[in-house]
């Protein structure tokens, strides 16, 4: 059993102008006190072909972490347009939400967003060079992919400190990467329900 347990992440100010700084609520529940913070962060996955685009646009440190529920906002810059190859702008892409505890990452939520030009003009005619004050950002909340990693919340307890075992690194998923193994929540945990 997870010492953390997301229970809800809501995403805030959506849609949103591609510029527009990303909100997320996150609420958790912690079972057991951690001796670290848990750390946070928030990447963009800038191609779907190609990882090295990948933009880490936040890292936050959460703590300390003891026996009780919790709610934070989490902001996060855009990502820099000038690193996104200028054909991959336009379209559907993945946002993922992580959490780690000392280095081990024990969960990712992955959102697919669509971008695209607000105004039914440019979406019909677009323009040869992306005008990136009119493009809209949309996060795909309906159907938010969540992957669960064991990891080893206590080290300390035990003689090696070892990982828990089923815990591996993975790149990061994108629309052509993103795992079809991954649980997706149920009906009854759609982003606002429990996780």
């Amino acid at each position: 059993m997870s010492a953390v347990n997301i229970t809800n992440v809501t995403v805030l100010d959506n849609p949103a102008s591609f510029l527009s700084p990303f909100q997320f609520e996150i609420s958790y529940e912690c079972v057991t006190p951690l001796k670290d913070d848990l750390e946070w962060k928030l990447i963009y996955v800038g191609s779907a072909e190609d990882e090295t685009y990948d933009q880490l646009l936040e890292s936050v440190l959460v703590g300390p972490v003891n026996i009780g529920n919790y709610r934070f906002v989490f902001q996060a810059d855009p990502p820099d347009p000038l690193k996104i190859r200028e054909e991959d702008i336009i379209g559907v892409t993945v946002l993922l939400l992580t959490c780690s505890y000392i280095g081990q990452e024990f969960v990712r939520v992955g959102y697919y967003v669509n971008n695209d030009y607000d105004d039914e003009k440019l979406k019909e005619e677009p323009p040869q060079k992306v005008l990136i004050d009119k493009v809209q950002r949309n996060i795909l909340t309906d159907k938010p992919r969540v992957t669960k990693f064991p990891i080893n919340f206590h080290p300390e307890n035990s003689e090696t400190g070892e990982q828990a075992d089923g815990h591996e690194e993975q790149t990061l998923p994108s629309p052509s990467r993103l795992p079809p193994d991954e649980e997706e929540l149920n009906s009854s945990d759609q982003v606002g329900g429990p996780f």
